[in-house]
């Protein structure tokens, strides 16, 4: 398959938090960056982990698998000033026609993608990325200068049976040499926003999320490192694993009203791009000279049509429920038997959390939720509706209707006198 659907959720995991509103260098936030999948060099105190790594399940008698790694080399932008006797001299900002080219830490993309490995061959390979210098003349007023430092890492590739599935192990280590000096130079050595893309031939990836029952004490035995893979693509496909550093689900998409990147792959678009909108055209100039990637997000967010900004206030839709309007359910009366208890609106219910819930819903475990409503999807599943009873907030979730919502297995119904007034 093309991994071009893939990447654009992916692309999202390489920049998040590369650039955060205002997307000017003189903000704070900006100035003390931060970025998931990040691998520090080796013996750094004050870097992050130097390694990453996976397990995940793949069926098939003898599958081919190709792994892509994906991160960001670290690229400093020095803007120098020409003196009279043709020195140049660092200086934060230099005035050019109108605007101002300001000094700043870029980023640069790197892809490596491995040779097919059949199973149940081992792979331990080393990569490297080259340093550079490269300088960019201003007219007669300076230069630009990027640098870049040399990066290399190991990736480990290997798999053993279980229960009838492979269970693939792929990990990535920073061999940098080391230990730095100081945070600076651990981050020019550090691969950012790493990440792994792998693609199955002649097999299926399992998820781990929601594994078949046959699959399910496999899927228990695999073991995460900073990396947690998800099935990835066209949902329904098994042929391509994003192995990401933040947690996900499976079949992750970016929202189709989003005009664009804003590096912050879980930001409402409509509160950043209004912010953007209320920005003085000097903070403006500022962010259009941190970086190109703020320029764009600055030109989109000022040239968005009405018709473009009222789509991103929200699509109405109703994901599970096109039978309500149809008029053959009715959340406010409808029911489900759980334990051989008939829960509807009004009922108690204990929360049991499953494997395949996110992280938010974990630490509704154990506790007593009341039911808001019951719904069918258009595949034919019930969802139950809850909120919280030991929710302050309780009462306005259910006006807004904000809800949790939970499968029927995963709630207890608890009987009137068993629950404190």
């Amino acid at each position: 398959m093309s991994l071009d659907r893939v990447r654009a959720i992916a692309d999202a995991v390489l920049y998040e938090g590369y650039l955060l509103y205002p997307y000017r260098a003189s903000a704070r936030k900006n100035q003390s960056r931060w970025q998931f999948g990040v691998l520090g060099p080796p013996g750094a105190p004050f870097a992050e982990p130097p390694s990453m790594a996976m397990q995940c399940l793949l069926q098939g008698d003898n599958p081919t698998v190709r792994v892509h790694v994906r991160f960001l080399q670290l690229q400093t932008r020095t803007v120098e000033q020409r003196s009279p006797d043709g020195s140049y001299e660092p200086v934060p900002a230099l005035p050019v026609g109108g605007e101002a080219l300001i000094s700043w830490d870029e980023a640069v993309e790197h892809e490596i993608t491995l040779p097919p490995t059949r199973l149940p061959r081992t792979v331990d390979e080393s990569i490297s990325v080259f340093g550079g210098e490269d300088i960019e003349l201003v007219e007669d007023q300076g230069q630009i200068v990027r640098q870049r430092w040399p990066l290399s890492a190991r990736i480990h590739l290997s798999a053993t049976q279980d229960d009838g599935y492979w269970r693939l192990s792929v990990g990535v280590e920073n061999t940098a040499a080391g230990p730095p000096p100081d945070k600076d130079t651990a981050m020019r050595t550090s691969f950012i926003g790493a990440h792994v893309l792998i693609e199955a031939r002649d097999g299926a990836f399992v998820s781990l999320l929601e594994p078949p029952a046959a699959a399910a004490a496999a899927a228990g035995r695999c073991h995460q490192d900073r990396c947690w893979p998800v099935l990835a693509g066209e949902p329904g496909r098994t042929d391509v694993v994003l192995g990401a550093p933040i947690i996900l689900y499976d079949y992750p998409q970016i929202a189709e009203q989003s005009h664009g990147d804003l590096f912050d792959g879980t930001e409402i678009d409509e509160i950043l791009t209004l912010r953007v909108m209320t920005m003085t055209e000097e903070e403006k100039a500022e962010a259009r000279a941190t970086d190109p990637r703020a320029k764009a997000i600055i030109d989109r967010c000022d040239n968005l049509s009405p018709a473009e900004l009222q789509q991103l206030h929200g699509v109405m839709r109703d994901p599970f429920f096109d039978d309500f309007f149809n008029g053959d359910a009715d959340p406010e009366t409808d029911s489900v038997q759980i334990n051989g208890v008939r829960v509807t609106k009004g009922s108690i219910v204990r929360v049991h959390p499953s494997r395949r819930a996110d992280a938010q819903d974990l630490f509704f475990a154990g506790q007593l939720a009341r039911v808001t409503a019951v719904m069918s999807d258009v595949d034919g599943a019930t969802h139950v509706a809850l909120v919280l009873v030991d929710d302050p907030a309780a009462d306005l979730h259910d006006w807004y209707g904000r809800y949790f919502y939970f499968a029927p297995d995963e709630l207890e119904p608890i009987r009137q006198e068993e629950t404190a007034p």
